[in-house]
């Protein structure tokens, strides 16, 4: 292995982490690495703290500095299996995917070997060694769109610096309930919900979170809009859209109830109830190339099923 394909990564022991058992402290500080390997490192001198080796168990102290110097190992606990995969570009560097509704993008509890992940793995096995298989962004189970997935170490590295200074360039569609008036921006902060641990919410103290908006198409008692991402924190547009009243169609986390339009037709109605995902796409996706500088900008087309939504709705408007 030649020696820029070692994982090399640095990190300050913040105060949060002050106290933490090592293994623990490592796990905040590297999250793309599971707590399993990154304790391997640690017993093998691979990670260390101020330059000493330490066992996983021992307290770490604010302003420590966690060195990681390791050769990539493949994660044992995901399994290669065949499925289908819409690549829309893949060349040495990185692979660009139209992630399907439905799919999964990494292995968890009930969902252990069909994900994205374990389609990667069958059909680019050489993503095993990189962390979280190459996966630079996620994406819900039910929200479609592309995904960018590195196949290097060097290109995983510079995607994340990337996403991290908001150079990449992440466009959604999304159908909302209600008529938006206009376009406008959402800076509130979102955590973890103080009550339903599952969800997330806008609550004081979260992490910055920016969703920015524009009206795309109105319809009978719903709107199409464009999102734009400036932050990338989990489920934030479905959350912000609920924070400004106007939540995600098909979202049941935070949408509550279908919502009917007024005097809708029979078959408005039937589209609608039997929509049984989040209306949300991620339609355009924009970097710098990792290997050769050069800006990619790629877009994936609305899919079937929420433009079925979509055009019912438009054509109950032109019946008005």
């Amino acid at each position: 292995m030649s020696e820029n394909q070692r994982i090399r990564l640095r990190q300050s022991v913040p105060e949060a982490c002050a106290g933490l058992r090592l293994d623990q402290a490592a796990a905040r500080l590297f999250p793309d690495y599971s707590r399993a390997r990154l304790q391997a490192w640690i017993r093998a001198g691979d990670l260390r703290v101020d330059g000493a080796t330490l066992r996983p168990r021992d307290p770490v102290a604010a302003g420590s500095e966690l060195a990681l110097d390791a050769e990539p190992q493949p994660d044992e606990s995901w399994t290669a299996a065949a499925g289908v995969l819409d690549v829309v570009h893949a060349d040495e560097h990185l692979i660009v995917l139209n992630k399907a509704p439905g799919v999964v993008v990494h292995p968890a509890a009930g969902h252990r070997d069909d994900t994205l992940v374990n389609h990667l793995l069958a059909a680019f096995p050489e993503l095993a060694t990189l962390p979280r298989a190459g996966i630079i962004h996620r994406l819900d189970k039910d929200t479609s769109g592309l995904l960018v997935v590195a196949r290097t170490l060097a290109a995983h590295h510079a995607l994340v610096r990337a996403l991290q200074a908001r150079d990449v360039h992440r466009q959604y569609v999304v159908l909302v309930h209600g008529q938006v008036t206009g376009g406008g921006t959402v800076d509130a902060p979102i955590g973890r919900h103080p009550r339903q641990r599952k969800n997330m919410a806008v609550i004081p103290g979260g992490k910055p979170a920016v969703t920015h908006y524009r009206l795309r198409e109105r319809l009978t008692g719903h709107t199409v809009l464009t999102c734009l991402l400036e932050t990338g924190r989990t489920h934030q547009i479905r959350v912000h859209m609920a924070h400004i009243h106007h939540p995600v169609v098909g979202d049941p986390q935070y949408g509550g109830r279908h919502r009917m339009p007024a005097g809708s037709d029979p078959a408005t109605r039937d589209v609608l109830q039997t929509f049984r995902r989040q209306a949300l796409h991620a339609e355009q996706l924009g970097f710098v190339h990792p290997g050769n500088g050069q800006p990619m900008q790629f877009t994936a087309p609305i899919p079937a099923d929420m433009m079925q939504v979509i055009d019912v709705l438009r054509q109950e408007l032109a019946a008005k």
